[in-house]
Formats: C-alpha cells, sequence, structure tokens
C-alpha cells in the first residue's frame, strides 16, 4: 500500500507530464533554486483560499501533507518547463487545487499567484537575490496574519435540496400592526370561509 506522499508524488508527476515539460531549460544553480523553493514556500504560505482550504480540511485528513507537496511540485513544474506562460500556471494550481483540495478558486487570487510566482522565478533566474529575499521577507509577514484569518474563516458551502428542505420557513413581518389571517381560497375559485375566534 502507498503513502499519501507516494500517491501525491504520482499524482504531481502525471500532472506534470500532461501538462508536457518542454526541453531547453538551463539547470538553475543550487542557490538560485534553494532561494527560488523559499520563494514558493512563501507565496503558497500567503495565498489566503489555499490556506483556507488546508485549515478546513479541503484536502482531507493529509490536507497540510498536500499543500506541503504543492510546494515542490511548483518548484519543479517551474524548472522542468521553459517560459511558461501565467496561462499554463493558472491552469497547473487550478487542477491541483481542484484534485486535491476539492477547490475552485473564482476571487481572482489564482491570477496574481500565477504572476507573483512568474516574478520570482525570473528574479531567482537573472540573479536578483536580495530582491527575491526581500519579497519572501515581505511575504512571510503576511502569511501570518492569513494564517490566522484562515482558522477564523468560515467557507461557503452550498446547501443541497434536502438542507432546503428542513429549513423551517421564515415569517417576515412587513407591517406595523398585525393582520387577521386571511382565509384560504378553494380550488374551484371558492373563498373558505374559517370559523371566528372568541
Amino acid at each position: 500500500m502507498r503513502s499519501a506522499r507516494d500517491c501525491l508524488r504520482a499524482a504531481g508527476g502525471s500532472m506534470r507530464s500532461a501538462l508536457g515539460a518542454r526541453p531547453g531549460m538551463a539547470a538553475p544553480s543550487g542557490d538560485a533554486r534553494g532561494l527560488f523553493g523559499r520563494a514558493v514556500r512563501a507565496v503558497l504560505g500567503s495565498w489566503a483560499a489555499l490556506q483556507i482550504a488546508v485549515e478546513h480540511g479541503f484536502g482531507g485528513a493529509h490536507g497540510r501533507d498536500k499543500a506541503e507537496w504543492l510546494v515542490g511540485a511548483v518548484e519543479q513544474y517551474f524548472h522542468s518547463n521553459a517560459a511558461l506562460t501565467q496561462d499554463e500556471v493558472e491552469d497547473f494550481l487550478a487542477e491541483v487545487l481542484n484534485n486535491e483540495f476539492d477547490t475552485i478558486i473564482e476571487d481572482g487570487s489564482l491570477a496574481e499567484v500565477s504572476q507573483q510566482l512568474q516574478s520570482l522565478f525570473a528574479q531567482c533566474q537573472r540573479g536578483e537575490g536580495a530582491a527575491v529575499t526581500d519579497a519572501v521577507a515581505r511575504l512571510a509577514r503576511r502569511q501570518q496574519d492569513v494564517g490566522r484569518a484562515a482558522s477564523q474563516a468560515q467557507p461557503a458551502e452550498g446547501s443541497s435540496e434536502e438542507e432546503e428542505e428542513e429549513r423551517p420557513e421564515e415569517a417576515m413581518d412587513c407591517s406595523s400592526s398585525p393582520r387577521p389571517p386571511q382565509p384560504p381560497a378553494a380550488e374551484d375559485g371558492w373563498t373558505l370561509v374559517g370559523r371566528k375566534r372568541k
């Protein structure tokens, strides 16, 4: 029986091959690769949508392991593919979140996160370590706030028809004075008259 981590690695590998690795990517230096790994961790750690999904168990019992795996998967995805477009990064992240966390991101943050990752990767490739280190420090400060907010957030859940049927109807009182109950109309057009209460 394979562990959850092995299953996740297999899923990541098949996802990368499905999206297609592009040849021609120069091997990054160890420093640049390590710095980009820290940057990916900081970006994903400060992504509110992902942290809410992890905090509220959308990834199941191994949600935190999946989030940890995602850091390495994103890093590998960038290093294995040359000149990724923002759409490709967004698609990759959206597919992972849908498959592993049963989450669809519709708040616009997917584009923002993809752009951040692309920018940080380009800076690492150009050897702009100081700029990346500053960005990682800013993201780390934001990560603390996001973590607190994620633990307090109440994720929106869709309601099923069953839940709708179980909810009692709530009456709204739109008038300032009580109105007497109206007699129900009979099906054939006649009005039913109820007995007057004493």
